[in-house]
């Protein structure tokens, strides 16, 4: 069995995700203290608007989130506001908010291969959901590496938005 070193070895580190008590207060701090710009005005997201599983059940759970694309990475933020998900359960346990989770992006061609490997490893998958720009997969992998482990597989039409989502910075 190979071990989760060996399996996110090759994947692109495409996004660190924070979750946060105050998503305007976070964009404030990261823009103005450090320099990180570009954020657009939070988006609300339903999860059963996406068919977003929760431990294999899509619940009801919402949120606001924005990102930005800064030096190779981007930067989600994520304040939950009602229901259940993995932001939610985060922020009960550090109610000062911290890095959620790291994601990694591969062609949706290569997504079953790697999600596959992570759950023959033992990983638990915390959240699913298939957008038309990618398949995203949330991993409970906070024993082995202290945060979560997204990954992303990323469509034709997502590697469209994200060059889009690149360029706006």
């Amino acid at each position: 069995m190979d071990s989760i070193n060996n399996t996110i070895a090759g994947l692109e580190l495409a996004q660190i995700g924070w979750v946060v008590p105050d998503i305007h207060a976070a964009v404030k701090f990261l823009s103005h203290a450090l320099g990180i710009a570009g954020f657009p005005k939070p988006e609300h997201i339903r999860a059963q608007d996406l068919d977003m599983t929760y431990y294999g059940q899509v619940v009801e759970g919402d949120w606001l989130t924005t990102q930005t694309y800064n030096g190779g990475t981007f930067i989600e933020l994520v304040q939950p506001v009602s229901g259940q998900s993995m932001f939610h359960d985060y922020l009960v346990r550090y109610p000062a908010g911290g890095t959620q989770h790291m994601a990694f992006r591969l062609p949706v061609s290569d997504f079953v291969r790697v999600t596959s490997e992570l759950r023959e490893q033992g990983y638990e998958v915390i959240s699913e959901v298939d957008h038309p720009i990618a398949r995203m997969a949330f991993f409970d992998t906070y024993q082995t590496l202290g945060v979560a482990t997204e990954i992303m597989g990323i469509t034709p039409e997502g590697w469209i938005a994200v060059k889009q989502m690149e360029k706006m910075r």
